[in-house]
């Protein structure tokens, strides 16, 4: 069997290993986003949205749409609209019960990510809404961050995953359908995945 029980390594011993951290690291975090942030923001499709529960359970959620759709309202205050998504609400229903969170946006073809860390609340004020606008639909919801921490985070990861590469989107075709994937972590046949695919595909093309 494999083993899959190992020795922790307290912070004395993860010091130990890497070390500390090089002054110019610590000096390019802030608490708030300057003119290149809001650059990049407005640069920015996609994200992903760390949150937790009162008890520390974690989720980590992928946000996109148009470019700008994490919006800077100031140097301290950034506002994600809530798109047609799945319902489960697992972002919102954290933030109700902690409001720490925590944003990764991404600019394509850029290696660095901005990490925004910061306390979140939910909001549906109408004048915020409108404001958000997207192909004639306003948002039902929003989140407002308050930002805590701001940096630049270096692009040794997605170097390393060679992630904006155009060979690696042939990995795609090597993994099994997004219907397969479903139907198997609910129990059902694989016909019920391509039966999902179908339904998938339909849905995609209505939205976009």
């Amino acid at each position: 069997m494999l083993k899959t029980d190992f020795a922790p390594v307290d912070l004395e011993g993860l010091r130990a290993k890497l070390g500390e951290p090089e002054a110019p690291t610590k000096q390019k975090i802030t608490n708030f986003l300057d003119e290149n942030c809001f650059a990049f923001l407005a640069h920015s499709p996609f994200c992903t949205l760390a949150t937790s529960d009162a008890e520390g359970n974690m989720d980590n959620s992928p946000r996109g749409d148009y470019p700008g759709f994490v919006r800077a309202l100031d140097s301290r205050t950034v506002v994600i609209p809530d798109r047609l998504g799945n319902k489960l609400a697992d972002s919102f229903e954290n933030i109700l019960q902690n409001p720490h969170v925590g944003l990764l946006c991404f600019v394509p073809g850029m290696i660095e990510t901005l990490r925004i860390n910061g306390t979140a609340y939910i909001t549906d004020d109408p004048g915020l809404l409108a404001m958000l606008e997207q192909d004639h639909v306003v948002p039902q919801l929003a989140t407002v961050i308050r930002t805590e921490e701001v940096f630049l985070h270096c692009g040794r990861a997605l170097l390393r995953a060679g992630l904006w590469d155009a060979d690696m989107q042939d990995l795609a075709a090597e993994v099994p359908s997004s219907g397969q994937i479903w139907a198997s972590m609910s129990g059902w046949d694989s016909e019920v995945g391509d039966v999902i695919d179908g339904a998938m595909d339909d849905a995609y093309r209505r939205l976009y």
